[in-house]
């Protein structure tokens, strides 16, 4: 896979960390920046990282800022995203199976370097369940086209 890599100033580290990982797990890295501690807004990096995955350049994207909630927030206001929050093993296993996450979300300040690859690695590990599950992801589809979800299926 074509995963791109994006963070602030705090996710910066976890940044570099994360784009270690996917190499290491094989797949390709595409870096957004910053490319240092200096500081820079983050809905800058993560509006160009998930304009990537909206529009197909890459397969998806893991944003770090320090809390991970504002990646997560700028993410998903582009089209065709699903950017989840992941603090442990279990919530990326779950943004995964369950929602068909694209882009994930992580906190630069909260989460060490040893659970950080853990997440890293289930994320990318972990494949789309769909079943019910895809009823759910087109109702989400649906809302993004300004339509009611019920009348989605």
């Amino acid at each position: 896979m074509k995963i791109a890599v994006g963070s602030d100033h705090r996710g910066f580290s976890s940044k570099e960390l994360a784009k270690n990982i996917v190499q290491q797990l094989g797949h390709e890295v595409v870096d957004f920046g910053t490319g240092s501690g200096d500081p820079v807004d983050y809905p800058d990096i993560a509006y160009v990282a998930a304009k990537a995955v909206s529009s197909g350049e890459v397969d998806r994207a893991i944003l770090a800022c320090g809390t991970g909630i504002g990646m997560c927030i700028t993410a998903n206001k582009i089209i065709g995203i699903r950017a989840a929050l992941c603090y442990d093993e279990l919530s990326a296993q779950i943004s995964r199976d369950h929602n068909n996450a694209n882009v994930l979300c992580v906190s630069g300040d909260l989460v060490g370097e040893v659970l950080l690859r853990k997440i890293v690695e289930v994320w990318l590990q972990t494949d789309f369940r769909g079943g019910r599950h895809q009823r759910r992801v087109n109702k989400i589809a649906a809302i993004e086209q300004g339509r009611d979800p019920k009348d989605s299926n």
